[in-house]
């Protein structure tokens, strides 16, 4: 029975990938194409197209997605949303979870996956750590992303969590932005990205639910660039306790 089940899994998987790929490559070239728009408008393009892609995959593979809002977004508002990272899905369920165009924030290097890369450079925000004056540009254009009213997504950790704890520490990054432009920050968690396909390999990936909850806002108002700290453990505590609450799966006692 065992091996009976390792095989099947294995199908699944190899089934998934391959519709993955196929799926992809219309959003490949429908990228292409929007390189014409610049980054703002074609960006946009982009992401309704991967908004598109995962509507059609995520069924297809009998992953069922639903969004829980404790607080919906404001229409017309740009937000910085801080998500938790625990799975290789939680960048495919991102169009499930954000139905606007959202920029997260990505290492430069994944760009240079050929294929991926072109979709993924104009999806989302590069982040280069190779120097001070990279970082820094990152930066900037994060602002000028906010500027244009369109909310970004980062993921505080950085990297995979693989304690068994609710979240790794974070960075101070996305709470320093979001102090210096006023924008409110939105915690949103991935609760069940682990369960479908957890970090330590793709070959885990597995049918079933998958939620994304939407707590409250976080305002920054009044803040100044010395309540980073304060700010940062704020909004820890707050998505800690939701993923406690609702018995987030890798947490052990």
């Amino acid at each position: 029975m065992r091996i009976l089940l390792k095989s099947l899994q294995c199908l699944y998987v190899l089934y998934a990938f391959a519709l993955f790929l196929v799926l992809m490559l219309p959003v490949f070239l429908w990228s292409l194409f929007a390189t014409f728009f610049g980054k703002i408008k074609g960006g946009n393009l982009v992401y309704q197209a991967c908004v598109i892609w995962a509507d059609i995959w995520f069924p297809l593979v009998f992953i069922f997605h639903k969004n829980v809002y404790l607080q919906k977004p404001k229409e017309h508002c740009s937000y910085i949303f801080v998500a938790n990272h625990i799975s290789y899905l939680d960048a495919a369920v991102i169009p499930k979870t954000f139905r606007h165009p959202v920029r997260p924030l990505g290492k430069v290097e994944m760009a240079k996956i050929p294929v991926f890369g072109t979709i993924y450079k104009n999806a989302i925000v590069t982040v280069d750590r190779s120097s001070a004056g990279n970082r820094a540009r990152s930066v900037q254009i994060l602002k000028s992303v906010l500027r244009k009213e369109i909310s970004v997504l980062v993921f505080p950790e950085g990297t995979f969590n693989m304690s068994h704890e609710p979240l790794k520490d974070f960075y101070d990054g996305a709470f320093r932005i979001a102090i210096e432009t006023g924008t409110p920050i939105m915690p949103v968690l991935f609760l069940n990205t682990y369960d479908r396909m957890d970090h330590r390999s793709v070959f885990s990936l597995n049918p079933g639910k998958s939620r994304s909850v939407f707590l409250p806002e976080v305002s920054v108002e009044g803040l100044t660039p010395k309540d980073v700290g304060e700010l940062k453990a704020k909004v820890f505590r707050q998505m800690s306790e939701a993923l406690i609450e609702r018995n987030a799966s890798w947490i052990k006692a």
